[in-house]
């Protein structure tokens, strides 16, 4: 991966995180953390919409920011059942 290519990569992730953070009614993690889960939820939301034989029509940046939201929030959103039942 060139290096254009990882601050591509990683803005995306933060985009995606901030994103998430702000759809499920959080106020986002810091940059750091927007980054961590935006780039887990792409790995996500590629995974899933892969496995359901789904695509979202749209491609290039903007189509891997909303691919990489979807997962943040899906992923945001199983973290936080999994800490409501743990208590």
């Amino acid at each position: 991966m060139s290096v254009g290519g990882l601050i591509v990569f990683l803005v995306i992730g933060l985009i995606a995180g901030w994103l998430a953070g702000k759809i499920t009614r959080g106020s986002g993690y810091g940059i750091v953390g927007d980054i961590v889960v935006g780039i887990v939820g792409s790995l996500f939301g590629g995974w899933l919409f892969g496995r359901l034989g789904f695509s979202l029509g749209i491609g290039g940046f903007i189509g891997a920011v909303i691919t990489a939201a979807i997962g943040a929030i899906i992923l945001i959103v199983i973290i936080r059942l999994i800490r409501r039942l743990a208590q």
